[in-house]
């Protein structure tokens, strides 16, 4: 058994399997022990640490009952009560925090490995938690002073800076890196940002030992080399790594060419790495030649070696005495902006590096040189901050350093962290965009700035005006690439722009009506890049320019037209296949081409185009179904129902308010929208004769949703039994066995119709409808109380259903599966399957599938007594669910909970208020299940109340709507057991057999509401 604190909370047996420890109080409970395994913990500080200042009435009660909830997550843990307290008994190396203990002080690094993350101590622990923090950023400090000599620890140092700058430790350790390795400006850079910093905020002098070792950096000799390098005025940031690498490659290739679009940083990182290597090294730049034949004479004129180079002679002819020139010396020479005169820059470097054998080039370009040995190091964008990063999280990320560098009067704060992100993965993490967004914070929130951002190339302006002009606006960047290149490479860039998604070359050549040449001459350009999923994609800004050319060449509508055209035709091969065995490989390729599909129906949209959007939506219906984008692709469905429909196909028009209300029905749109969508689907082509089976089938699902009476359901769905699509067959099927439990018909032959539904799915290969008939096959066995089966079955579907990908739906699936687990006895695999299910829901952050997730949390607890847990849990999903558009059902579930929580709790009064809501909002839903599970609640208050007959009655009740008893229902044993206790075998069934005639209608009446 292992015990690990040093991060979330984990519990690991000795197979390593993870085991959940339900409920804060529980995790803090288990907490406290660990900090002093083997050691009395006292009974106060326990019921400090769990309770903190709000300790229930018998506090030592109630902590004796924790102790054994937690003694119950498994055998091997071993808790004794003391006199005073509690004990745990555990080998201290199982426990993570005694094993960093040992080691912090003679192996840092084994003691810095056991780290996984924050830590998540109790209140009572915070001195506990502050000294542990401590002692690891001592053994971070120690362990980076140790690693100084052997490997780079500058990036560690700076990430750990930027975390706390007023660690002067860390900084004087972050200067010896540096001044280890080579960078003394850089090293003094820092030293003066850190005084400011202290004057500032502590109004302090830097310590002893830290003036003393900016003494050693002014009193260091310089290093004796010559070259012509610039001292910057800016510090390097965020680029330790590709400096490491190119200097690698520099030591072991003549020729290294550092590639990127303009703005990337090439320049700033190759005099970086000149900075750093020993000899001579000199810099070239050649953005100011316009004449090929002036590169020997610029080179010569850096260098000091004026006068010998005749202008106007050709490239080869003058570069003869600059050959000469150099023959005999080593040194790097950096030639800077080669782009635009990439061929004579080929031609000179090439005669050179024949001709002197010391001399190394390191140049930088948008494009190869292209000469041989030519070894290439493509400058990408900074790393960027995933989305919803705080700030200490953003801090660590180099774009985010930049920006912080860049604009020193600002400052990172949880309360600005969100639009700073926002700002840097806008700008792609390019550094020169970067910079001049830093230079708008001067005069803009960045809030304001991250908004703005739409119009960046009007925002950002105002560079530096000791740069080159090019440099000194984002436009001017962007408009030196396009300056330098061909016709018929500006015709790719902007028609390329309208790919949102990229596009592989299949597309690019059909969509842009080009061909490979100049597609590999853009991604030689820095302007594409080919991933290796074997699609190209631009950079956001480059993207956004080529937009704006697009519209400029009056191209922007035929090229919306034509990607269209491909995109309809790849939708169209692929959407029959999403109803068969080749489902997934189907669902693959639309999930490539998502975010250029929905591009063009927005497109559409805005063009007024009914024709094409009511197509897209036709074919991606079902798509959004299956894929996970239900609220995205019912509000696209919706909103393209709003164009005029005279020129579009009439089923299209049919078919897109199909897929407005299918995908609509979990609460993406408002409940009446979606039935106004199901008629308007009739009035468009939806009946029997239609030729898409979606729209054989809105018919029969309109009827279902009315749900008058179970035979006009019936009605409207058996004709489709005979239908010629088996998909359509079985989906029938699958909603006549709903439509029966849902009536409370025969369990029998709900089972058999979904069996035979299965079956039809198994025969096409189907992976959704064989997920979905397996789940609620499951859910019929844990009905009956074979809850093994259930399981299996659960699991099985699980694992389809994760396989095609239908996000939204694994939660309340996992939730199920979960309970079944937990009926089924295996408790800590319903425990690990529950935390599960919350993973997951948060990921998708629906507010249904949140709130039943919390649901789940709320009935486990409640059933292992921790009431206050369950309430805090059934109140989330309460205050979640209040939203109308959610189904009745959900709300009357929630509602029913809350009552059995108080009911449990002894508060008679609340429980009876939420049961006669749960049981109002059930009757409204015309849902037999849901009724049964109400009066199942309604039941337990009774018998709480000490009405063990009336308990009895309602439970015939409750079995009665349903059509039969279902198992799965926890509480409904125990009412059994108790009731007849009290009654007798008899009196029990005299009870529970006079409600054998209650129905739907008078539920709430014999409920007594």
């Amino acid at each position: 058994m292992d015990v690990a604190v040093l991060g979330p909370l984990e519990l690991r047996d000795r197979d390593g399997e993870a085991l959940p420890v339900a409920g804060a109080r529980l995790r803090a409970l288990l907490i406290l022990l660990a900090l002093d395994a083997n050691r009395v913990v006292s009974t106060e500080r326990l019921i400090d640490g769990v309770w903190a200042d709000e300790p229930p009435a018998a506090a030592t009660n109630a902590l004796q009952a924790l102790v054994s909830r937690l003694r119950r997550t498994t055998a091997e843990l071993v808790v004794e009560a003391m006199p005073n307290g509690y004990r745990l008994v555990i080998d201290a190396d199982r426990v993570d925090v005694h094993r960093f203990l040992r080691l912090v002080q003679r192996s840092p690094a084994e003691a810095l490995a056991l780290w996984r993350g924050d830590l998540d101590f109790p209140e009572a622990a915070r001195a506990d938690a502050v000294r542990l923090i401590e002692l690891k950023l001592a053994a971070q400090r120690r362990h980076l002073a140790e690693q100084m000599t052997r490997r780079d620890v500058v990036p560690e140092l700076e990430g750990l800076v930027a975390a706390d700058p007023l660690d002067e430790r860390l900084v004087v350790l972050l200067i010896r890196a540096l001044k280890g390795n080579g960078q003394v400006s850089r090293a003094l850079e820092v030293f003066a940002e850190t005084r400011r910093r202290l004057a500032d905020q502590l109004g302090t002098d830097p310590s002893a030992e830290l003036a003393e070792l900016h003494l050693e950096l002014l009193r260091a000799d310089p290093p004796v080399r010559r070259g012509n390098l610039p001292a910057e005025v800016s510090s390097f940031v965020g680029r330790d790594s590709d400096v490491r690498t190119v200097k690698e490659l520099i030591a072991g290739n003549r020729l290294v060419t550092l590639l990127g679009p303009g703005g990337s940083g090439k320049t700033r990182l190759s005099v970086e790495v000149g900075s750093r290597l020993p000899g001579e090294v000199w810099r070239v730049e050649l953005a100011p030649l316009t004449d090929p034949t002036e590169i020997p004479q610029a080179i010569m004129t850096a260098l000091g070696l004026r006068g010998q180079v005749q202008l106007g002679r050709p490239v080869a002819k003058a570069g003869d005495s600059l050959v000469e020139a150099l023959a005999g010396r080593e040194m790097l020479l950096i030639l800077d902006n080669c782009e635009h005169l990439v061929a004579a820059a080929a031609e000179v470097g090439d005669a050179l590096l024949r001709a002197a054998p010391g001399l190394r080039l390191l140049t930088t370009s948008r494009e190869p040189l292209g000469i041989p040995g030519e070894r290439l190091h493509a400058v990408e964008p900074l790393a960027l901050p995933p989305v919803g990063a705080g700030a200490s999280v953003a801090s660590g990320f180099p774009s985010v350093r930049l920006l912080l560098d860049r604009a020193a009067a600002f400052r990172l704060a949880d309360d600005n962290a969100e639009a700073v992100v926002r700002v840097c993965r806008a700008l792609d993490g390019m550094p020169l965009a970067i910079e001049l967004a830093a230079a708008r914070l001067r005069t803009l929130p960045v809030a304001v700035l991250a908004d703005r951002l739409a119009d960046r190339f009007r925002l950002l302006t105002g560079g530096s005006r000791t740069a080159l002009p090019r440099h000194q606006t984002l436009r001017a960047v962007v408009d030196w690439s396009w300056d330098l290149l061909g016709e018929g490479e500006r015709r790719l860039w902007r028609r390329f722009a309208l790919f949102h998604g990229g596009a592989d070359v299949t597309m690019v050549e059909r969509v842009c009506d080009t061909d490979v040449d100049l597609l590999a001459a853009l991604v030689d350009k820095s302007l594409l890049v080919l991933g290796p999923d074997a699609r190209y994609r631009m950079l956001e800004t480059i993207r956004e320019y080529g937009l704006e050319r697009l519209a400029e060449a009056g191209e922007t509508e035929s090229q919306r037209l034509a990607l269209a055209r491909y995109l309809l035709a790849l939708a169209t091969e692929a959407e029959p296949h999403l109803r068969g065995r080749d489902q997934v490989a189907a669902l693959g390729r639309l999930g490539e081409e998502h975010d250029n599909l929905h591009a063009a129906v927005r497109a559409a949209i805005d063009a007024g185009d009914g024709a094409t959007a009511y197509a897209l939506v036709a074919r991606l219906g079902w798509y959004w179904w299956l894929s996970g984008h239900r609220i995205e692709g019912a509000t696209l469905a919706s909103e393209v129902t709003t164009l005029p429909y005279a020129a579009a196909d009439s089923e299209d028009v049919g078919l897109s308010h199909t897929f407005a209300a299918i995908n609509g029905l979990e609460g993406a749109i408002a409940i009446d929208e979606v039935q106004r969508h199901f008629f308007a689907a009739e009035a468009h082509g939806a009946g029997p004769d239609a030729r898409h089976p979606g729209l054989r089938l809105i018919r029969p699902l309109a009827g279902v949703f009315e749900q008058p009476d179970a035979s006009a359901g019936f009605e409207a769905v058996e004709p489709l039994f005979d239908d010629p699509d088996p998909w359509l067959r079985a989906t029938a099927r699958m909603i006549t066995a709903h439509l029966r439990l849902n009536f409370g018909q025969s369990s029998e032959s709900a089972a058999a119709d979904m069996r035979e539904a299965l079956a039809g799915f198994r025969a096409i290969g189907e992976r959704w409808g064989i997920g979905f008939s397996l789940s609620a096959l499951g859910d019929m066995a844990a009905a009956d109380g074979d809850f093994a089966q259930a399981v299996r079955w659960q699991y099985e579907a699980l694992a389809l259903v994760r396989e095609v990908g239908i996000r939204e739906d694994l939660p309340q699936m996992e939730v199920k599966l979960a309970h079944q687990l937990w009926m089924a006895g295996e408790l800590a695999e319903a425990r690990r399957m529950l935390k599960q299910s919350r993973q997951s829901a948060e990921e998708i952050g629906l507010p249904e599938v949140l709130a039943s997730v919390q649901s789940g949390y709320a009935t486990f607890a409640r059933l292992e007594g921790n009431l206050d847990e369950a309430r805090a849990a059934v109140a989330v999903a309460a205050e979640r669910m209040e939203n109308p558009t959610f189904a009745p059902q959900f709300r009357a579930q929630t509602r029913s909970t809350m009552g059995s929580i108080e009911a449990a709790a002894g508060d008679f009064s609340a429980a009876r208020s939420h049961h006669a809501a749960a049981l109002r909002l059930a009757v409204a839903s015309r849902d037999q299940p849901v009724i049964a599970f109400a009066l199942v609640g309604v039941a337990d208050l009774a018998l709480r109340q000490g009405d063990p007959e009336q308990a009895a009655f309602l439970l015939g009740a409750a079995d009665a709507v349903r059509g039969s008893r279902d198992r799965s229902v926890p509480d409904t044993d125990r009412i059994i057991v108790q009731a007849r206790a009290a009654l007798g075998d008899a009196g029990f069934a005299d009870a529970y057999g006079k409600a054998a005639e209650v129905t739907v209608a008078t539920a709430t009446e014999i409920a007594g509401f």
